[in-house]
């Protein structure tokens, strides 16, 4: 394989996320956005980012796919119809929802695999503790590129649409009861949005690692006692 060159389409949240650390470890990615004007914003952003255009994505070594599933096939296509070259490059589709062999069985002469990304692109920014999911054999070069940013681990794409559905159905109805709670109580919204931005989110990181102070502890105690009782 030619040395490794990667590069991005879709510069959002997770775009944005990998982009961050990748900056600190001063590894270069070529930048991809129809708009030039936001391509040029995204890499004074990032400096280890430089632009690119479509004709240049052949002359890396994989280019990541951080775009929303209905537009991945789109990009796809429009690439094929203008007659760029995609072959000699991996193309990794991230988009959560859409299945990679779905994509590989519509563009069959493409290297196109998955790596799908379990967790939430805020955490990932600010922590780097991610975990990415593959069925497909990636060449180490590229792989190695994502364990800057955390784990990858071999399993179906299935799975990461389970646990991110189920967590953000639970993690959202979780807020709506805080919510209903509050109302309830007739506590200031000032007090609520505090609860939901500072007090929910660094409860459950510490509940995740053991790490609960006293005072939730024993709230912990008591939850488990009430279900141990029903």
């Amino acid at each position: 394989m030619k040395q490794t060159r990667i590069g991005l389409v879709g510069i959002g949240k997770l775009g944005s996320a990998m982009m961050k650390h990748w900056c600190d470890l001063e590894i270069p990615v070529g930048i991809y956005h129809p708009d030039n004007s936001k391509a040029k914003q995204f890499t004074a952003r990032f400096t280890n980012g430089y632009m690119i255009n479509k004709e240049e994505i052949n002359k890396l070594s994989a280019f990541i796919l951080a775009l929303p599933a209905d537009n991945v096939v789109p990009f796809i296509s429009q690439c094929l119809s203008q007659r760029i070259p995609l072959k000699d490059t991996y193309l990794i589709n991230m988009a959560t929802t859409l299945n990679t062999k779905e994509i590989s069985s519509e563009f069959s002469d493409l290297n196109i695999v998955g790596l799908k990304f379990m967790g939430h692109s805020n955490d990932l920014f600010e922590h780097a503790n991610g975990l990415f999911i593959t069925e497909q054999s990636i060449p180490d070069e590229i792989l190695d590129l994502f364990r800057f940013l955390g784990k990858v681990k071999r399993d179906s794409e299935e799975i990461v649409i389970k646990v991110n559905k189920l967590a953000t159905y639970q993690a959202v109805k979780a807020a709506i009861d805080l919510e209903k709670e509050f109302a309830k109580n007739n506590l200031p919204p000032e007090y609520k949005n505090r609860a939901l931005t500072s007090l929910f989110p660094e409860v459950i990181r510490s509940y995740s690692k053991g790490s609960l102070g006293y005072f939730a502890r024993e709230i912990e105690k008591e939850i488990k006692n009430k279900d141990y009782q029903k």
